[in-house]
């Protein structure tokens, strides 16, 4: 039997961490089994309906270098696979039911139906949901009813009296009472559109669905599937509902615990491979001692024997570790490219928008070895450059200042290690260092003392990129303009 899975989102809002956990679990066990990913738009819902979510979802899972087999963009043996295109078909199976005796039609009104729900609660009745008042209207009248055009919905007659059970991959046996199945569901609504219930059971049987991997969220709804599996005669997919995504405080993640959505964690700065790799950790295991995989790692190794029952804590430290390991992977060149469009909108070839020169561009290349051990998020890159593209405003003097010393002895060190930076420009880090570290034992300095003002002069911040490899990439005259522009300053 080929394994095929669906990831079935409702285009009301951006795609965010639970729903693509939900995509890439149901992603890496297609892969992992040689099975079908499918797509399927579950777009019912016209009111929240949004063109724009629907585009975000592309987006996102192009960034995430996701790929399903079937889907809406993509086609495939079972289209439409967007459920608005998809009515008739469920008008069709919902009449099947009622001609086989599992619905019947409805013709409770809206008022009839809001007067009940009054009524018990004036009573203070424990019943809630549908009376079954339509149910035992003769089958051959209501179907003249329906036919004469006369308002009506189709709902399921649910069996009473009977509990349902099911298997959960990962919670096992499940029953439940029938009696505490929502009453006589709609399943067709007077307008013709299908409920989420039966547009979702028939279309994973008509896609040959195998297996549905879905939030926990979901178990209440899965014993009327199942109910509606046996009406229809149909064999239902195995489930395995997903353990819970927790913030910190053992609550399901929000907003309120930091970014969700993965728009806001691109403009942050994250890469996808950061993502998928510690997205795919949450409820999983794969290997002991290893915390790094490729996608395809990940495919090799997913198993649902390996799925934890206990909800994953969502830990953004963690995930900001993994960025930072992704982010030292990069090359040069692969970094640069990352980090450009953020040092565009921040102006830092220019104007906020300006695109680079050429030279501008080889320049930002040749700098990221200074930063990438220092970045977490691909954001924070431009911040540490401005100093290579324009002139650092002068500090506070005191900034100068190595501790415990004064303005004077910081001009003298300045004026002293000031000659060194010629050489600086064209040595390696490692002989720099060894001749500043002559340098100052020869003048009976500290070193560190001897290189605090250069740093300031040079980057205008006690604090920096490598300064060895700035002098490099400034070159002999914009780094001596630097220091000679600083003595200057605290000459004045």
């Amino acid at each position: 039997m080929e394994v095929r899975v669906r990831y079935a989102p409702s285009p009301t809002g951006l795609q965010h961490i639970g729903g693509v956990r939900t995509a890439l679990f149901n992603y890496l066990f297609a892969r992992s089994r040689g099975g079908k990913f499918i797509l399927r738009l579950e777009d019912t819902d016209q009111t929240r309906y949004d063109p724009a979510f629907v585009q975000n979802l592309y987006d996102t899972f192009d960034w995430l270098g996701i790929h399903w087999d079937e889907g809406p963009d993509v086609g495939g043996p079972a289209a439409p696979y967007i459920q608005s295109q998809r009515f008739e078909l469920y008008k069709e199976y919902a009449e099947k039911l009622v001609a086989m005796g599992q619905a019947y039609y409805c013709f409770c009104t809206e008022e009839r139906l809001e007067k009940i729900r009054k009524e018990r609660e004036e009573s203070k009745s424990s019943e809630t949901g549908y009376d079954r008042h339509c149910r035992a209207l003769d089958p051959a009248e209501a179907t003249a009813r329906a036919k004469a055009g006369e308002p009506h919905v189709i709902r399921l007659k649910i069996p009473l009296g009977e509990v349902t059970r099911f298997h959960d991959h990962l919670l096992g046996d499940i029953e439940w009472k029938n009696d505490d199945v929502n009453p006589d569901p709609v399943l067709l609504k007077s307008d013709g559109f299908p409920t989420y219930h039966l547009a979702n059971v028939v279309d994973d049987h008509l896609m040959q669905v195998t297996h549905v991997l879905r939030a926990q969220e979901w178990i209440p709804s899965t014993p009327l599937h199942v109910i509606m599996y046996k009406a229809f005669g149909w064999q239902h997919p195995e489930y395995c509902h997903l353990p819970m995504v927790m913030g910190q405080d053992g609550k399901k993640l929000s907003k309120r615990h930091g970014a969700t959505s993965i728009d806001e964690f691109r403009r942050q700065g994250y890469l996808p491979e950061a993502l998928i790799n510690y997205v795919a950790l949450l409820g999983a295991s794969y290997e002991e001692g290893k915390d790094i995989y490729t996608l395809t790692e990940l495919a090799e190794r997913f198993s649902l024997d390996k799925l934890n029952k206990a909800p994953a804590i969502f830990d953004y430290k963690k995930l900001e570790w993994y960025n930072g390991q992704y982010i030292r992977m990069k090359t040069d060149a692969e970094l640069g490219a990352l980090i450009e469009p953020y040092a565009v909108n921040e102006g830092l070839f220019g104007s906020p928008g300006q695109k680079p020169t050429e030279e501008q561009r080889a320049l930002f290349v040749a700098a990221m070895p200074l930063i990438k051990e220092r970045l977490s998020f691909l954001h924070e890159g431009p911040a540490k450059l401005t100093y290579l593209f324009d002139e650092p405003a002068m500090p506070q003097k005191e900034e100068f200042f190595p501790k415990k010393l004064d303005l004077a002895a910081t001009i003298n060190l300045l004026t002293m290690v000031r000659e060194l930076v010629p050489a600086m420009v064209k040595n390696s880090d490692e002989a720099s260092e060894a001749l500043v570290k002559q340098f100052a034992e020869e003048k009976q300095v500290k070193m560190g003392d001897l290189m605090m003002p250069l740093r300031v002069a040079i980057t205008g911040s006690r604090v920096s990129p490598p300064l060895f490899g700035s002098i490099r990439l400034l070159g002999e005259m914009k780094s001596l303009a630097r220091v000679d522009r600083a003595l200057e300053y605290l000459r004045s």
